[in-house]
């Protein structure tokens, strides 16, 4: 899909979706502003930059379907749930959080939402979840969000044999954003993404695009197969992680980091007034959010 300018994007949205971008973004950097200050224990890894590819997708979803997302799983919390309370009171180990302050920043468990810190290890578990939901719920679908970085994992090669050769509804989601945390995909993956799921006799999409519009029209036929007997679906996006691996733990250079930049969907320059408007009721609200969470006691199962 060709280009288009950031601001083009935007204005294209609606307010639901480009509120859900905002929300997820200003979210991000809160929590890298906690962490500086101390009030982030441990690890978090987020998605700055990479927001627009749940954002996209969760509308392609319902109730029925379980998602399995990664270390870098914020944004498709958010997504899914739009609980950036519970979310916060999780990775600050504050009462009401979502898994009683256990799970923190990566492993998180909600109805069918689960994510993992440990590359390739839903993959798995989302096949095996596809088997069920195939014959037990036929039309739901177990979507798993995976790194370029973890196409290292034979446990990725094990679970889409099984999901191919059982034609089960399997949509595996890469965010392929160019580095497996510190090292340049291109000197850790052998050929292309696609040519390995298309080996196992998966259909495969590549997508430029990080208009969600776009990506919806892209992707609903593609789900409705899946969901309908068609087998195991694998989706490549082609995106940028503008924010370091984890906290500011940074190696690529300023040349690298800037052309991640220039193509990120959140513009900073001639802005519309209506875009002025949501980012800066979402950074206020996400202002307002982190003031309530800290202020509460720390989770009972603390300690």
């Amino acid at each position: 899909m060709p280009e288009r300018l950031l601001e083009e994007i935007t204005e294209d949205l609606s307010d639901d979706d480009l509120g859900l971008l905002l929300l997820i973004r200003h979210f991000e950097r809160k929590l890298l502003d906690l962490f500086g200050q101390g009030l982030v224990q441990g690890t978090t890894h987020t998605c700055l930059g990479q927001e627009y590819v749940p954002v996209a997708l969760t509308p392609l979803l319902d109730e029925r379907d379980y998602v399995f997302s990664n270390h870098r799983g914020h944004g498709h919390y958010l997504a899914r749930f739009r609980d950036p309370y519970g979310l916060l009171a999780e990775i600050t180990g504050r009462e009401g959080a979502v898994c009683g302050g256990v799970g923190g920043s990566q492993h998180i468990l909600s109805g069918r939402y689960l994510s993992t810190g440990i590359q390739g290890e839903s993959l798995p578990v989302a096949a095996g979840v596809a088997l069920h939901l195939r014959d037990a719920e036929p039309g739901a679908l177990a979507l798993a969000y995976i790194g370029d970085g973890t196409w290292g994992e034979g446990a990725v090669y094990e679970a889409l044999n099984m999901a191919a050769l059982w034609r089960l509804p399997l949509v595996v989601v890469t965010e392929n954003n160019g580095i497996a945390q510190t090292t340049p995909t291109s000197a850790q993956l052998a050929g292309t993404i696609g040519d390995r799921a298309r080996a196992f006799g998966c259909r495969f999409l590549h997508l430029d695009s990080r208009h969600p519009h776009e990506i919806r029209d892209a992707l609903r036929p593609l789900f409705e197969r899946t969901r309908q007997g068609a087998g195991p679906l694998v989706v490549e996006f082609a995106t940028h992680r503008i924010g370091p691996h984890s906290k500011g733990d940074d190696t690529r250079s300023a040349e690298e980091i800037r052309r991640a930049r220039d193509h990120d969907w959140y513009p900073r320059q001639d802005v519309s007034p209506r875009f002025a408007r949501m980012d800066a009721e979402a950074r206020a609200f996400v202002e307002v959010v982190a003031g309530e969470v800290l202020g509460r006691p720390l989770s009972a199962r603390e300690g």
